[in-house]
C-alpha cells in the first residue's frame, strides 16, 4: 500500500468536514485504490479500507455505485461491511449484482435482506449459486411468480418440507412452476405425487417429456399410485341414477346452462359431472377424476368450450369444494381472471386430449 500514504492523510478530515463533492471524490479514487491492488492485500488492508468506504461510498454518484457494486461482487475479499452497505440499497442496479453473486455476504444478511426488501431483490437472490432452506423459506412465502419460478429452477437451492409444500400449492395454477419443481433431482417422492395429483394431463405428459430417465421412473410410479387412489374413489361413487336424470333433461331439451348451474348450487357432484360430460362428451370417469383434485383447471376448461357464464364456473368450484368448505376471494378472483384469459381454442385441445384418454 505505498501509494496510499498521501491519500490517506486526506481522508479524516474529508470524512469529518468534507463536503458531498469532495467524498465522492475520495470514495472514487480510494475504491479505485481498492480494485487494483486486492489480490495482494492482507485482511488488516481491507478492513482499513472497509472503514474508509463505508463512510465515502454513500456520497458517490449512483452510476459509481452501480459499477463499484459489480466489480465487488466477483472478489471474494472484498470489503464485507461495504458489500453488505451496497446490498441492502433500494436500488436493484446497485444491490442486485452483490446479491446475485457475492461470496462475502453471510446468510443471516440475505434472510434479512428478503424479509425487508422488494421483488427485484428477492428475484436477485433466487439466482445465487446455492440458496440455504433458511432463505428459501422466506423466498417461497414472499416471492412472486417470477421469483418462485427461478428459485424452483436453481439447481442449488435447498428447500424444507414446508417450501416444497408451498411450492406445490403455488404450482396449482402455473404450469410452468410445476414443470420446475417436477424436474428438481431433490424433489421427495410424497410431494412429487401431490405435484402431479394437482396437475392436469398436459402438464403432466410435458413433465414426463422433459425430465430425466431417473426422474420419468419416479413420476411413473407416483401416477400409478394416483391412478389406483382415484380408481378406488371412483368406484365408491356411483353416477346411474344421476345418467338417467341428465339423460331424462337430454332427451327434453332441458340439458342447458340453467340446469348445470342449478345441480352446482345445491351440491349434486353426481348429476353435475354427468351434465358436463354430457355437454362436452368427455367421459364422467375422466371428469370425475380431474374436477375431484386438488385444482379447479378442469372445470375452467370444461366450462369454456361450453360457453357457460362465470357465475356458473363459480357455482361448479364451490361444489367441488362441498357446502362446509370455503374458498379465499383471491382464489375465486384468480379462477375468474383465468377463466377470462383462457382462449376456447386452446381449451378445446384440452378437452379433444380427454376425450382421447
Amino acid at each position: 500500500m505505498t501509494t496510499a500514504p498521501a491519500l490517506i492523510t486526506e481522508l479524516d478530515e474529508i470524512v469529518r468536514r468534507g463536503d458531498p463533492r469532495r467524498r465522492a471524490e475520495a470514495a472514487r479514487r480510494i475504491s479505485e485504490l481498492f480494485l487494483q491492488g486486492a489480490a495482494n492485500f492482507r485482511p488488516d488492508h481491507i478492513n482499513l479500507f472497509d472503514g474508509v468506504l463505508t463512510s465515502l461510498v454513500p456520497h458517490a454518484e449512483p452510476a459509481a455505485r452501480v459499477d463499484l457494486a459489480e466489480r465487488l461482487s466477483l472478489l471474494a475479499n472484498a470489503p464485507r461491511h461495504l458489500v453488505g452497505q451496497l446490498a441492502h440499497e433500494d436500488d436493484i442496479a446497485i444491490a442486485g449484482p452483490l446479491l446475485r453473486r457475492s461470496p462475502v455476504i453471510d446468510d443471516s444478511a440475505l434472510v434479512e435482506i428478503a424479509n425487508a426488501k422488494g421483488q427485484g431483490h428477492l428475484l436477485a437472490m433466487a439466482e445465487r449459486p446455492k440458496l440455504s432452506i433458511e432463505l428459501t423459506d422466506v423466498i417461497v412465502r414472499r416471492g412472486d411468480r417470477d421469483v418462485i419460478r427461478c428459485a424452483a429452477g436453481n439447481a442449488g437451492a435447498a428447500f424444507s418440507d414446508d417450501g416444497f409444500s408451498t411450492l406445490i400449492q403455488r404450482a396449482g395454477q402455473d404450469g410452468v412452476l410445476t414443470l420446475k419443481i417436477g424436474r428438481r433431482d431433490d424433489l421427495p417422492p410424497e410431494h412429487l405425487k401431490s405435484l402431479l395429483a394437482g396437475s392436469i394431463d398436459v402438464v403432466r405428459r410435458r413433465l414426463f417429456t422433459v425430465a430425466k430417465p431417473e426422474r420419468q421412473a419416479a413420476i411413473n410410479q407416483a401416477m400409478n399410485e394416483i391412478t389406483g387412489a382415484t380408481e378406488q374413489a371412483e368406484s365408491r361413487r356411483d353416477y346411474a341414477q344421476a345418467q338417467r336424470t341428465v339423460m331424462a333433461l337430454h332427451r327434453a331439451g332441458q340439458l342447458t346452462e340453467g340446469a348445470l348451474l342449478n345441480f352446482a348450487k345445491v351440491f349434486k357432484y353426481e348429476e353435475a359431472v354427468a351434465a358436463l360430460a354430457a355437454m362436452t362428451g368427455v367421459k364422467i370417469a375422466t371428469l370425475d377424476r380431474l374436477i375431484g383434485g386438488e385444482r379447479y383447471d378442469s372445470i375452467l376448461i370444461a366450462s369454456k368450450t361450453i360457453g357457460v357464464e362465470w357465475s356458473t364456473v363459480r357455482a361448479l368450484i364451490l361444489m367441488r369444494l362441498g357446502p362446509n368448505r370455503t374458498v379465499s376471494p383471491a382464489d375465486i378472483e384468480g379462477a375468474r381472471a383465468n377463466f377470462a384469459r383462457l382462449m376456447p381454442s386452446t381449451a378445446q385441445r384440452v378437452v379433444d386430449f380427454w376425450k382421447s384418454r
